[in-house]
């Protein structure tokens, strides 16, 4: 599955222009963060991309094919919607809301068979849910409706799942939990579209990020070049720094914001050369080839590449040396992978690009 979007426009009619300028693509198992301050049109951009809302220049294309010419039933089979848990809860049961997610597949005058059942509970089961099958609605947590509203999605079968500020009004743990489905569905193939108030969500978890400002063209990149300190500072007036955060067995990016921004054109210093070194430890082998199609897209950086199998883990060990940036990014790109741990360490000093004396 490819989503597109080509010079997208959207005005609510005799109302100033909202979104121009949106370009991005993105392809099966990638995740994709739309960030912005308030008003900059984050809902109303997914409202345009689902057809809820119309184009007012541009399109949106599904395998090549322009949404406003694929039957509504259709294209609910290949996209699912997961609204925010905010809005109050329906009287049903979790099993019946689930349920409701095979709209799209059940006949306007037909009831659910045998396969529709089994989708909802499929759904139940791998978000880990199916003991709040007969629980009422109204008696769910915040986190519980939103893993309802997934599992609601999940059920039509989806190529595409649309996420409409999944994690705000939740605690820290459901947070994690809905961040955490997330990716498990796009590492199981799932193109996942997602829009957040949190920079560094769309760091830890996305893999392209499209950055939008009041009345200007929308930002689309990798999530580390458009998710930068100079790009905050300008979106939301805010200084911020963007450091890495070290977990034990992980290196995130993280986003500290420090203060309002009294320079929004301030631009960001020249990026420095600097020497690196990438330690990467996994329990198999299955990624190598993501890991080598990775480190061949950024073979202008490296230096050298040892690999080893010690007590039943392989490691490799990169030697870098290039723009800071570059190298953060090849790590970002790296930690996004399942099932490794990644730490990049920078030199103190690039020792005048030579060869460091022993």
């Amino acid at each position: 599955m490819i989503l597109k979007v080509e010079n997208g426009a959207f005005a609510y009619p005799k109302g100033p222009e909202i979104l121009r300028g949106v370009n991005f693509d993105l392809c099966d198992g990638e995740i994709l963060s739309i960030l912005g301050p308030n008003g900059a049109g984050k809902t109303t951009l997914l409202r345009c991309v689902t057809g809820m809302l119309r184009w007012k220049t541009g399109r949106c294309l599904l395998d090549g094919e322009d949404i406003r010419e694929i039957s509504p039933r259709r294209l609910w089979r290949k996209m699912a919607y997961v609204p925010q848990a905010r809005s109050a809860a329906p009287a049903y049961s979790v099993f019946q809301t689930v349920l409701l997610g095979r709209s799209s597949r059940i006949g306007s005058f037909s009831t659910p068979k045998k396969e529709d059942y089994a989708a909802a509970e499929r759904a139940l089961e791998r978000l880990d849910i199916a003991a709040l099958a007969d629980k009422n609605c109204t008696e769910l947590s915040g986190g519980e409706k939103q893993m309802v509203l997934i599992a609601r999605a999940l059920a039509a079968e989806p190529e595409l799942l649309i996420f409409d500020e999944p994690e705000s009004n939740l605690d820290f743990k459901n947070q994690l939990v809905v961040l955490d489905t997330m990716t498990g569905l796009a590492q199981s193939g799932m193109a996942c579209v997602f829009n957040t108030h949190y920079p560094a969500h769309a760091l830890q978890r996305s893999h392209k990020a499209l950055l939008l400002k009041k009345g200007e063209p929308g930002i689309f990149g990798r999530s580390p070049d458009v998710v930068t300190e100079a790009q905050i500072r300008s979106a939301f007036g805010v200084n911020a720094v963007v450091r890495p955060v070290e977990t034990g067995s992980q290196e995130l990016l993280n986003v500290v914001p420090l203060s309002i921004s009294g320079d929004e054109n301030k631009t960001e210093e020249q990026d420095r050369q600097i020497l690196a070194a990438t330690a990467v430890i996994m329990d198999s082998n299955r990624a190598s080839e993501q890991i080598n199609a990775i480190l061949h897209a950024y073979s202008h950086l490296l230096v050298g590449r040892m690999g080893m199998r010690r007590y039943g883990a392989y490691i490799i060990n990169i030697t870098l040396r290039g723009a800071e940036s570059e190298i953060r990014a090849l790590t970002h790109r790296l930690t996004l992978l399942p099932g490794i741990s990644v730490k990049t360490t920078f030199a103190k000093d690039d020792f005048g690009g030579k060869e460091p004396e022993s």
